[in-house]
Parts: structure tokens; C-alpha cells; sequence
């Protein structure tokens, strides 16, 4: 059955993409009323609509509208991310938390941290490096016989990879005890605590990711089709790869420098809107857009208010959603076809 038969008509696309966004306007709305403080609802809405308390401005203006929209900015990229992952290594299992992207870009942050780079923008740059680096022993992973070719020793070889640079940033923080506890509250993958300066600090980023995601969109397509048929429609794929490592690096890197390393975003995301959309990827990363916001910020909302006054770790919660979905897809007697 070809792509044109599997794909969903765009009447029905469209529709399915407002619902979604308007699911996410909801949830964000949400996301800015509750919290695990004392300012609840009323007052929220209340100091939403321009009036209110002092203490219930200042918790929604300083604190969970900024919270909000570093979640809806988090949730596009490593949404965004792991289509383009899946895509370009052919593998549902590919997913920048299980392959080492975002472990790389942790351990970037890390060693900046380490150094003393105190600002938002250098440790930002340090998290595109790392996740650059990370994405580039992916590639080369797949390219090894008999591994990336199966989706099941992919995710092993990006665990190892991913469990050492875990150990290497544990080893960072026996060096410097001031660095260990910024580091610390920084790895666990949070949104609480973030700031407007902080998602300023990675909207260049972004926007240069949007553009070359624009621009690789229907190269990448006809790559799904093989390399051949990619090369006969007057496409180069070893450029589409290259540019789909920099865009990955650039999404993966701006999330992580704001959130920390959240897994499994990258892998629920593409596989639910390819299960709404079809396998084609323009569709797929259209979907992508409002789905990934909407996971993290849900995920986010619940992290509140499991354990008030407390907070759980946003990365547990995403993990909740994310290990169901790994386990069907590797338990399945047929991979889906990307």
C-alpha cells in the first residue's frame, strides 16, 4: 500500500491539527491557573485578566506563564526532533533521549557549568554542541552492519552511550561543589525555576531549526522512499542528513539548555501522529507541533499537583508515557514502516 493510500485526507488533517491546538491553548490555560502554591484559580484568573493580588501577579506573571511557554517551546523541539530522528535513521525506536542526543547535551551543559558559564546563551551554545556530537554518533551508529538495521540494538548502543556520559557528569560533580549543585538541580529535567530570559535565549535557535525543517521537509520525504528515488527527484541525500543532524542539534540543545534532559517526548510524539497522520513525514511534523507542548505541559501540570507543595520530576512523568509506547513498538511482530 503506497504513502498516498496510508496518508490521512487533508480535510480530516486540518481538523485533527485545530483540535489539537486548541487542546493545547486549553491545557495552557490550565498549565497558568494551577499550581502547587497558594495562589489558586480564581486569583490566577484574576491576575491573568490584569487585576488580582500582588502575590497572584507576581505567581503568574514571573513564575507559571513563563513556565508555560518554555513548555510549549520544550515540547515542539524534542517533539520536532525525534520525527526528524526517526526519518532520517528509518528506525521508530530513534528518539534523542534513547540515543544519546540529549545525554550529550546534558554533559555539555555540565562541563560548561563546570568552567563557570554562568549565562543562559554559552550554556545554550555548549547544549547544540554536545547534542551536535551526540547526533553525529548516531549516524554512525546506523551505518554499522547489523545495528542499524535493527531497532532494538540501536537503543542498546545509544543506552551505553547514554549511561556513560551519565557516569562521566556524575564524575563532574566530585570537582567543584558549587558547579555540583547547579548541576544537580539542572539534570533531573524540570521546568520549575525557568525564566523569560531563558526561552529568549533559544528562540535564534529555534527559528533557525524552523527554517532548515521548512527547507528539508519534502527532501526528506522522498528520502523515506529511498536513496535512489530521493537522488532521481533531483535531491542530495547526504545533504538532507547533514542538515537534518544541525536541526536536531539545534532543537535537542535549546531544550535541554532550558529543561534538562526530558526522554521519551521524542518517542511518543512522532508515533502518535503518525498513528493520526499517516507515515508521511510533512504531515507527520505538522502534527508534531501541538502534540509535543501538549504531552510536556500536561506532564508538567500533573508533576504540580501529584505531591503538593512538592514537585515531581517532569522527566518521570513523560517516562510514564514514553516505556508503554518503546515496549509495543519493540514487542510488535512488525516494525512500522517509516
Amino acid at each position: 500500500m503506497s504513502q498516498a493510500q496510508l496518508a490521512t485526507p487533508v480535510p480530516r488533517l486540518a481538523a485533527t491539527w485545530l483540535t489539537l491546538v486548541l487542546l493545547l491553548v486549553g491545557v495552557a490555560l490550565l498549565s497558568v491557573l494551577l499550581g502547587a502554591g497558594d495562589v489558586g484559580p480564581t486569583r490566577a484568573l484574576a491576575a491573568l485578566a490584569g487585576g488580582g493580588d500582588p502575590e497572584a501577579r507576581f505567581v503568574v506573571g514571573s513564575l507559571r506563564l513563563p513556565r508555560t511557554l518554555i513548555g510549549v517551546a520544550v515540547g515542539l523541539a524534542l517533539g520536532v526532533a525525534g520525527a526528524l530522528l526517526q526519518a532520517v535513521t528509518r528506525n521508530p525506536l530513534a528518539e534523542p533521549g534513547l540515543l544519546g542526543v540529549s545525554a550529550g547535551s546534558a554533559f555539555a551543559v555540565a562541563v560548561a557549568l563546570l568552567l563557570g558559564a554562568s549565562a543562559t546563551t554559552l550554556r545554550v551554545s555548549a547544549a547544540q554542541l554536545g547534542a551536535l556530537a551526540g547526533c553525529l554518533c548516531v549516524l554512525s551508529v546506523t551505518r554499522l552492519r547489523g545495528v542499524g538495521s535493527d531497532p532494538v540494538r540501536l537503543v542498546l548502543a545509544g543506552a551505553a552511550f547514554s549511561g556513560l556520559l551519565g557516569s562521566l557528569t556524575a564524575l563532574l560533580l566530585l570537582f567543584d561543589q558549587r558547579a555540583a549543585d547547579e548541576i544537580r538541580f539542572w539534570v533531573i529535567g524540570s521546568l520549575s525555576g525557568r525564566r523569560a530570559d531563558d526561552l529568549l535565549a533559544v528562540l535564534p535557535g529555534l527559528a533557525l531549526a524552523a527554517a532548515i525543517v521548512v527547507s528539508i521537509a519534502r527532501p526528506l520525504a522522498a528520502l523515506s522512499l529511498g536513496e535512489r528515488v530521493a537522488s532521481g527527484l533531483g535531491h542530495r541525500p547526504g545533504r538532507v542528513r547533514l542538515l537534518v543532524i544541525v536541526a536536531v542539534a539545534l532543537l535537542v540543545g535549546a531544550a535541554t539548555a532550558v529543561a534538562g534532559p526530558i526522554a521519551f517526548v521524542g518517542l511518543v510524539v512522532p508515533f502518535a501522529a503518525r498513528a493520526l497522520a499517516g507515515p508521511d513525514i510533512r504531515r507527520v511534523l505538522w502534527l508534531c507541533m501541538p502534540l509535543g507542548p501538549l504531552m510536556v505541559i500536561s506532564a508538567d501540570i500533573l508533576s504540580r499537583l501529584l505531591v503538593a507543595p512538592s514537585e515531581m520530576p517532569l522527566g518521570v512523568l513523560t517516562a510514564l508515557c514514553g516505556a508503554p509506547v518503546l515496549v509495543a513498538v519493540v514487542r510488535a511482530r512488525r516494525m512500522p514502516t517509516l
